[in-house]
C-alpha cells in the first residue's frame, strides 16, 4: 500500500519556505514522500466559477524553480514531487488534502493585507481540508501567560473533557512518538462560574474551584488512558485549566514543537465545516507551529 504524501503549499513567500521547511521534516519522520504544490491565481478580470482548476504545470513554474533550487543536494530529502495548478487558491489548497496525509502552509503568502496574521487561503485550508493541516506561522509572535515548564520537546493538545475528538487526541500521541516528546494535555473549564438565574431564583450553592479543577482531571484521565495504553512511551503532563481555553493554549506554545487542535464537527443547523473560536484564536496568536485536526469521519 502506498503511503499518502505530505503536501507543502508554496508561493514563493518567506511564510511558505518556513513552511515547506515543516513539511520536510514531516515527511522525514513519517518516512512519506513530499508534494510541493504551487496554486497560480487567475488573473483578475476571469472568475473563479469559470474554471475551477487549470492542468498541473510544474515545468514552466518560476516558484516550483525557486523550491527546486532551495532543496536540490540535499542529503536524506525524501521523495519529492512538483506540482503546478492554476486556479483559486482557497479552492485548490484544501481539496489538495484529500490526497494527503498532512497539508503544511505558511500562515500568510504573498497576497492580501501585510498586517494580517492569518491568511485567507490558510483559513481556508484549516476549516475545509479532509487531512490534518499544520499552519506555520512567522517567527516572533509574543504571548503572554505562563507556559507550563519542563525540559525537552513538547506537543501541545487541546483536550475538550465535555467532548474529547478522538482523532485529535490520536495525532497529537502519534506526533509525540515520532519526536520523542512528551504531551501536554490543556483541559480547561470555565471559571468563575457564572450561573444564569431567573428574577427571583435564589442563588445556587457555591463550588469550590477546587473541586471543579479535580473533576476536570479525573475525567481528562480517563479520556487519556487509552491513548497512554498505545503510545507507551510518550510521557503525559496532564494540565487542568480554569478559564479560557484559547488563552491557556496560545500561553502553552512558547517553545512548543507544536500545538494540535481540534475542528468543529458539523451540527444539524449548522452543516458547513467550522473552525470553531479556540481554535481560530489559537491560530492568529499562538507562537509556533498549528496542527487543525478534522475529526473523524463517523464523527464529522
Amino acid at each position: 500500500m502506498s503511503t499518502l504524501p505530505v503536501v507543502a503549499a508554496v508561493d514563493g513567500s518567506d511564510d511558505s519556505l518556513r513552511a515547506l521547511e515543516w513539511a520536510v521534516d514531516a515527511a522525514r519522520r513519517r518516512a512519506a514522500p513530499l508534494r510541493v504544490a504551487h496554486v497560480r491565481q487567475y488573473a483578475h478580470w476571469v472568475q473563479p466559477e469559470v474554471l475551477a482548476a487549470g492542468p498541473p504545470d510544474s515545468q514552466d513554474d518560476s516558484v516550483l524553480d525557486q523550491v527546486r533550487a532551495h532543496l536540490e543536494g540535499r542529503p536524506d530529502q525524501p521523495d519529492t514531487e512538483y506540482v503546478g495548478l492554476v486556479g483559486a487558491a482557497g479552492a485548490l489548497l484544501p481539496e489538495l488534502g484529500s490526497g494527503a496525509q498532512l497539508l503544511v502552509l505558511g500562515s500568510r503568502g504573498r497576497g492580501g493585507f501585510a498586517s494580517l496574521v492569518l491568511g485567507s487561503n490558510s483559513m481556508a485550508a484549516a476549516r475545509d481540508a479532509e487531512c490534518p493541516v499544520v499552519v506555520v506561522p512567522r517567527p516572533g509572535r509574543e504571548v503572554h501567560g505562563e507556559a507550563p515548564g519542563g525540559p525537552g520537546p513538547r506537543v501541545v493538545v487541546g483536550l475538550k473533557v465535555d467532548g474529547p475528538d478522538e482523532a485529535t487526541l490520536e495525532f497529537a500521541f502519534a506526533e509525540a512518538t515520532r519526536r520523542g516528546a512528551r504531551l501536554q494535555a490543556v483541559a480547561a473549564y470555565p471559571w468563575p462560574a457564572q450561573p444564569w438565574m431567573m428574577p427571583g431564583e435564589m442563588p445556587p450553592t457555591i463550588v469550590d474551584q477546587g473541586v471543579i479543577e479535580d473533576e476536570t482531571r479525573v475525567l481528562a484521565d480517563g479520556f487519556l488512558a487509552p491513548y497512554r495504553e498505545r503510545h507507551p512511551d510518550v510521557p503525559v503532563d496532564l494540565v487542568p485549566a480554569a478559564g479560557d481555553a484559547a488563552g491557556h493554549l496560545v500561553a502553552a506554545s512558547r517553545d512548543a514543537d507544536l500545538v494540535v487542535v481540534g475542528r468543529h464537527r458539523r451540527r444539524l443547523l449548522s452543516p458547513v465545516r467550522m473552525m470553531g473560536s479556540v481554535t481560530h484564536a489559537v491560530l492568529l496568536h499562538a507562537a509556533g507551529p498549528v496542527a487543525v485536526i478534522p475529526p473523524s469521519p463517523s464523527e464529522d
